[in-house]
């Protein structure tokens, strides 16, 4: 009796380790491509392109990382990053999701937030005023500069922080962070303002609702209604201007701390 209950028991173990090794895993999302896509490296537009996904392929979505980014994997196994946006992909069952404040650019180092730092990025800021403008200007000398390597350098001096080297990753990396707003008035000194592109002075000539615009411009909110930036040679280069009552107050679309 014994012998027969002993191999009733191992039967019924096996037969349990059987289904739970033949049980299917949960299926990946699937998204199908409905406009060529660049597949990146990266949850950022800065990020190296392992090339164009095409129209009608399809990819596992492994999750969604924000509002921006999928983390995708593509029929050669190769993982990476392609936008969420629907004109790109449709995407067919459920995804995981990451959450905004553990996504950074590869490129980019964490620093603790304080009014001290704010104030230490913003002198260094100031320490370029007058520097000429040089559209796309390189990264590698401070001889020059294009808004983006403006920011950029002016967090690297005060902050040890190197951001993304254009402005929509910029905007990107500051989204993910999640301390935004679409009011520049709520905004601290120290924190990114982005700007879509330049449509005339009259305010009526923007829309209102600016979420889906591109962005064309950063600079560094300093306070009291007043940006530090570099936008064109004629402008003098890097300068300080008002924000209220001028085009740039009807091109603002959002902004926010790019520290943590």
């Amino acid at each position: 009796m014994k012998k027969q209950l002993l191999t009733v028991a191992v039967s019924s173990a096996l037969a349990f380790t059987a289904l739970l090794v033949a049980a299917p895993q949960a299926d990946a999302a699937t998204g199908t491509i409905v406009s060529s896509v660049n597949f990146r490296s990266a949850p950022n537009t800065s990020a190296s392109s392992y090339g164009y996904i095409r129209t009608g392929e399809q990819v596992d979505v492994i999750a969604k990382v924000n509002d921006w980014w999928y983390k995708v994997r593509d029929d050669e196994g190769r993982v990476g990053y392609i936008s969420t946006s629907s004109k790109y992909m449709k995407v067919s069952g459920s995804t995981s999701s990451s959450t905004s404040k553990s996504v950074t650019t590869s490129s980019a180092t964490t620093a603790t937030d304080s009014t001290a730092l704010r104030n230490k990025i913003i002198e260094a800021g100031k320490a370029y005023l007058g520097t000429p403008y040089e559209y796309s200007s390189s990264r590698d000398n401070t001889r020059t500069f294009d808004c983006s390597d403006f920011v950029r350098q002016a967090f690297k001096d005060g902050a040890g922080i190197t951001l993304p080297s254009d402005s929509r990753s910029q905007g990107d990396y500051v989204r993910s962070i999640g301390k935004t707003s679409t009011s520049w008035s709520q905004l601290k000194p120290g924190d990114l303002m982005f700007f879509m592109e330049y449509r005339g002075t009259s305010a009526s000539l923007y829309p209102s609702d600016k979420s889906g615009q591109r962005i064309t411009h950063v600079g560094i909110y300093l306070g009291n209604g007043q940006i530090l930036h570099t936008y064109s040679k004629d402008s003098g280069g890097v300068r300080i201007d008002s924000i209220a009552g001028k085009s740039w107050e009807a091109r603002f679309i959002f902004g926010g701390s790019a520290l943590k």
